[in-house]
């Protein structure tokens, strides 16, 4: 197979996320599959092994979920091919859609949570207001919760009866509060622990009655689970001795834990025992699990992969729970880790070298989105189409990523998008003194966040870049906060510290448009048409001003938002961005 057939085979390859069942018809599953060519969801009955598609949409479907008695599956459309939309819902064995709050009007979605009484709370944001409205099948939907600061629904008890939000009230959305209510919007419990210690609401217990609250807090400088009786107040911390973010669920019968372990790009299970007290190692391959949830039985079913291996939904009881169908995506190369000392701390980045040619290699910087994620040996087809296009390829965790504790997350205040660069700029010194990479041909690239520091460092650090490739970019937070959707402008106040009326000086100093006039290297942006996360307006203002002044550029605009859910529509973004690095690095 050639290399060009086979960077596209993987994105061609079925791929699905982690099933979800029902709690109290664990028989009943949904999940999300490219198998048709864009992500759509389907229905899995575990008993008779039917499966059928819920969804067939233009533009495909991002967000699904099924409520506890395994009687419906609720799914969000957009409108127009954006953010906003509204909530459907269809039976779980095949019918006609229906509306879920109709009347209400279409908005951005925040979360959705269902209880197995009918009643579901349902998280909106528009026109600068974030409410939460409770639905109940034969009555008028009505508001449960209001705020200009950005807020959504966390979880619902089984019962209906509790409704944990988070909110951002504090000022702070990046370290929410969390509250429980009742339905009628009486307050029960409140948990805040102070600026920079956000507390996030995961789960209610799987036990028809049982109050307590599975949360996630930072008072020790990282995620780590919390178990919370908001009623009485009560609260039992989960410790580990071992390093990293934790995430955490329920085992079904409520006694025990599933804890999620994100540590230096790989992932690990345990079980809590919540009586004893007991911390168990549970064995899993090599690499990273992007979700995880147990069985009723006490098996856990994950969604694993590795740089080198596609993905797989796994058991512990050692079997392969579900295949999507189709071809399997081809193998690609294992990632080598690289610590590099910089400004704020050692910097863990990833690197696959491509399996033909020598070193030092043409190289692409790709640097991930958030900026609260961070990059994992976990298979990726971008990376595999780079590194058989005979790329290096170099991902940095830079300052503000997630995975290496809150202080290294948050380190983000003052100087945004330059702190990012620093670190990136110390690893492209280590990987070119190693003679891993050619100084001559880098390419810088990213997507979403990651697009905006590729403007921002085509502009900053002209120098050290042959090229960049920046999709769905940041251009001008000032214009971008204008017309972003109202979660975004909660997260941009949070970052900056204030509006850009109140702030403007921050906004200007870590805006790509404002070293427009310093970007030297030829530039492609990819936008979408249609998206609210960074909106196509301040990208039009960053290329009228690339074109002022004469410099090298190309614009490649689709009618979606973000990264499409149409397999063929990545494809071909894909390839254009191999062209362009080949047309201005290969050659150099």
């Amino acid at each position: 197979m050639k290399a060009e057939e086979r960077w596209q085979a993987r994105f061609r390859a079925s791929r699905m996320t982690l099933p979800s069942w029902a709690p109290k018809a664990p028989h009943r599953s949904i999940y999300r599959s490219n198998s048709t060519g864009k992500w759509e969801v389907y229905a899995w009955d575990r008993v008779t092994g039917a499966v059928r598609q819920v969804t067939d949409r233009p533009k495909g479907t991002a967000y699904a979920a099924l409520d506890p008695t395994g009687q419906w599956i609720y799914w969000f459309g957009g409108v127009e091919g954006d953010e906003y939309g509204v909530w459907w819902r269809q039976p779980f064995t095949g019918g006609p859609d229906e509306q879920v709050a109709p009347g209400l009007p279409p908005g951005q979605p925040g979360g959705i949570a269902l209880s197995m009484t009918g009643v579901a709370a349902i998280s909106w944001a528009s026109e600068g207001t974030f409410r939460i409205h409770l639905v109940r099948d034969g009555e008028p939907f009505r508001l449960l919760y209001e705020h200009t600061e950005a807020a959504w629904v966390a979880a619902m008890s089984l019962d209906g009866s509790l409704i944990a939000v988070n909110h951002g009230e504090y000022g702070d959305f990046r370290h929410p509060g969390l509250r429980v209510v009742r339905a009628d919007g009486d307050v029960v419990g409140e948990l805040y622990d102070g600026p920079g210690k956000g507390v996030i609401g995961l789960r209610f217990a799987p036990v028809p009655g049982d109050r307590r609250l599975l949360a996630l807090h930072e008072r020790r400088q990282r995620h780590e689970p919390l178990v919370w009786d908001p009623v009485t107040g009560e609260q039992r911390e989960i410790w580990l001795k071992d390093s990293g973010d934790l995430d955490a669920d329920w085992y079904d019968d409520g006694r025990s834990l599933l804890i999620l372990r994100d540590d230096r790009a790989r992932s690990y299970l345990h079980r809590y025992d919540l009586a004893g007290g007991t911390l168990t190692a549970i064995e899993t391959p090599h690499g990273v699990i992007e979700e995880a949830a147990p069985r009723p039985g006490g098996h856990v079913e994950y969604a694993w992969s590795s740089a080198s291996r596609p993905p797989v939904i796994r058991s512990t009881n050692g079997q392969v729970v579900v295949n999507p169908g189709g071809p399997a995506a081809p193998p690609s190369v294992p990632v080598e880790d690289l610590d590099v000392e910089g400004e704020g701390g050692r910097i863990h980045a990833l690197i696959s070298k491509p399996e033909t040619g020598s070193a030092p290699y043409p190289a692409v910087f790709l640097l991930h989105g958030g900026p609260t994620m961070h990059d994992r040996d976990s298979f990726s087809p971008e990376v595999a189409a780079w590194v058989d296009a005979g790329f290096a390829v170099v991902r940095v965790n830079y300052r503000g990523s997630t995975g290496y504790g809150t202080a290294w997350r948050d380190a983000l205040h003052g100087d945004v998008g330059h702190i990012e660069l620093a670190d990136v700029a110390a690893v492209r010194r280590r990987v070119v003194e190693r003679g891993i990479a050619d100084p001559d041909r880098l390419v810088l690239a990213g997507s979403a966040w990651g697009g905006y520091l590729t403007l921002l460092g085509l502009g900053v650090q002209p120098e050290l870049w042959a090229a960049g490739i920046a999709a769905a970019p940041i251009a001008c937070h000032q214009t971008s906060y204008e017309d972003e959707v109202e979660s975004l402008r909660a997260y941009h106040r949070a970052l900056f510290g204030g509006s850009p009326d109140e702030r403007p000086e921050r906004y200007a100093a870590s805006s790509p448009i404002t070293y427009v006039e310093q970007v030297s290297s030829p530039l492609l942006i990819l936008a979408g048409e249609n998206d609210t996360r960074c909106p196509f307006r301040q990208i039009e203002k960053y290329v009228a001003k690339l074109a002022e002044h004469g410099r090298e550029h190309e614009v490649y605009t689709y009618d979606a938002i973000r990264e499409s859910l149409v397999v063929s529509e990545r494809i071909a973004q894909v390839a254009l961005q191999l062209e362009f690095a080949k047309k201005h690095v290969n050659g150099r």
